[in-house]
């Protein structure tokens, strides 16, 4: 399931996503438009820095921008950083392998093979969706009759 943290991460980054090229944004900003608490929203960020989803700017002009393009970034990549492995179980995670201690014979393991396929399937969408995919184009202005 995913986590409010990662959905409030995502709203953030489409924020950021939508002022690409443009100047940092204050985090008071971020937090309004994204409609996220403000401290909730410091510690996703910093998070999100940390692993070069983000980067920070200092000072007068500071603020948040994204660390990678908008088509560089998945939410893939973003639900991991925030909420661990896509995978449903350790014994099929590609991040965080690990054995199951019930399991005889992962090769046979029925669970293991219907996990597997869940998490195939999870991570092919999740990794096919980006920041820029997930933005509607800016409207144009109409022009005057």
């Amino acid at each position: 399931m995913l986590s409010q943290k990662a959905r409030y991460a995502l709203h953030a980054l489409f924020v950021l996503a939508r002022q690409e090229g443009e100047e940092p944004m204050m985090i008071a900003d971020i937090a309004e438009e994204a409609h996220v608490p403000r401290k909730f929203l410091e510690q996703i960020l910093l998070g999100l820095k940390k692993r070069g989803v983000v980067r920070s700017q200092r000072g007068r002009q500071g603020g948040y921008m994204l660390g990678r393009a908008p088509e560089d970034i998945t939410f893939a990549d973003v639900i991991r950083e925030i909420d661990g492995p896509l995978a449903l179980s350790p014994c099929v995670s590609l991040t965080a392998y690990h054995a199951c201690d019930d399991c005889d014979d992962e090769e046979t393991c029925a669970i293991r093979k219907a996990l597997l396929a869940a998490r195939d399937a999870t991570a092919a969408v999740l990794e096919a969706r980006t920041l820029a995919s997930a933005i509607p184009p800016a409207k144009k202005p109409r022009r005057a009759a």
